[in-house]
């Protein structure tokens, strides 16, 4: 069984790492090039970086900051925000990110998905989703609706059939964020994460609603993802990652650990 992957997320605005509750994003969470280079230390599996405001502002990526991350750490770097174009995705990349993760341009230029596939492959495109839960009747399944411009524009989009067809275009990974479980630490949508795992071939990454080691084993097992996005737990060292890790191995859940030798982390 592939090891499952632990995963922290820098939401970044105005130069700061931020939180909120459901996308607010009111809340001072350290800087962001520190904070990566300690995510580096402790065995972190990847790292995620996030311009949240570049999208609704209708800018380009922080890209200086982008590149002082890149240096700072020796693990898989996605970047994701205010990319609209194949060369937005080809900066990116070539500022020092493993993977470019597109979201709401892919809502509005669908084909930037198959560009980037072909042209860096799937493994390098990364289909980031926000959706908020649906309306449904007493005994209905559960449905989300795609949005859009960091959680503030809904499209009208089933998620479901939205991931499909971002899997169907060449993304090689999604991310699905929960704008309602977003910052809450009440846990992840495991229903969210079952559904789209049951219907795409490739790796689910949850987002949102982390409030412990407990949350993350149970979006691992019960919800299906192969890694969990978490943040706030981490920014404020309510857990390091070794600790959610062994969490997991002790419980059953392959996970990769590290020894951290001569600023190196090598696995055990």
């Amino acid at each position: 069984m592939l090891a499952k992957r632990i995963i922290p997320c820098l939401d970044v605005k105005e130069g700061r790492n931020v939180r909120g509750v459901r996308f607010s994003a009111d809340k001072d969470a350290g800087d962001p090039v520190e904070l990566a280079a300690r995510y580096d230390r402790e065995g972190a599996d990847e790292l995620v970086f996030y311009d949240i405001t570049a999208s609704s502002d209708g800018r380009a990526i922080v890209m200086d900051l982008v590149r002082e991350v890149s240096e700072k750490v020796f693990i898989p770097l996605t970047v994701g925000g205010g990319i609209r174009t194949f060369d937005d995705m080809r900066q990116i990349l070539k500022g020092g990110a493993d993977k470019v993760s597109v979201n709401s341009a892919a809502v509005t230029n669908p084909d930037i998905i198959r560009q980037g596939a072909e042209s860096f492959g799937s493994q390098c495109i990364v289909g980031a989703v926000d959706v908020l839960r649906r309306p449904v009747a007493d005994g209905e399944d559960p449905a989300w609706e795609v949005y859009i411009n960091g959680g503030r524009k809904a499209t009208g989009l089933d998620a479901v059939e939205w991931v499909r067809e971002l899997v169907d275009r060449g993304a090689g990974e999604l991310v699905l964020n929960s704008i309602d479980a977003d910052g809450t630490k009440d846990g992840y949508d495991l229903a969210l994460n079952h559904t789209v795992a049951a219907v795409v071939d490739v790796p689910i990454v949850a987002s949102g609603g982390c409030g412990s080691a407990e949350h993350v084993y149970q979006v691992l097992t019960e919800g299906m993802a192969s890694a969990a996005l978490a943040a706030s737990i981490f920014h404020y060292e309510e857990y390091s990652i070794p600790q959610v890790k062994r969490y997991l191995k002790d419980r059953g859940v392959p996970v990769r650990e590290y020894e951290h030798d001569g600023g190196e982390w090598r696995s055990t």
